[in-house]
């Protein structure tokens, strides 16, 4: 894995990650070369994000009475190795930070042969659905969070 800027250490770093969900490359994903197209990845953040939230009862539901959205606010990924058509993935997701209004995830995804193909970062923000603009986040999720933080980091 080539060297990226939110990881520290980047053994402790891969040992963290607990929640992944599977993915094969579809055709319709990939470029006229056979790779996989740039965009994909953010695709599957989202997919493995959705799912890994949905398993900690964290995903919230357009008629949560709290009136709170999460938005993401910045996503990043690092491309360490090629993806092509049909190639099986894991994609891994886990909490890294909690504050008040956001909480920032750390995504992996690799091959079936184990190999590191890419890694990535995004802010999630919790807004007022209404108004826009950033809200803390309900305390009941935050614990969740905030859980998942304690048990990825051991």
């Amino acid at each position: 894995m080539k060297k990226v800027s939110y990881v520290e250490d980047p053994e402790k770093w891969l040992e963290e990650f607990t929640f992944s969900v599977r993915t094969k490359v579809r055709f319709s994903e990939t470029d006229m070369f056979g790779h996989m197209n740039n965009t994909v990845p953010f695709i599957y953040f989202e997919e493995a994000r959705i799912e890994f939230l949905k398993s900690i009862d964290a995903f919230q539901k357009e008629s949560d009475p709290s009136g709170t959205i999460p938005v993401a606010a910045d996503l990043q990924c690092d491309y360490h190795k090629q993806i092509y058509f049909d190639d099986v993935l894991s994609v891994a997701v886990k909490i890294h930070y909690v504050g008040n209004t956001s909480y920032d995830l750390h995504y992996l995804v690799k091959n079936e042969e184990g190999a590191v193909c890419l890694t990535g970062r995004g802010r999630i923000v919790q807004i007022d659905a209404e108004s826009g603009k950033p809200i803390s986040i309900p305390r009941e999720i935050k614990r969740a969070y905030e859980h998942q933080v304690s048990v990825a980091k051991g």
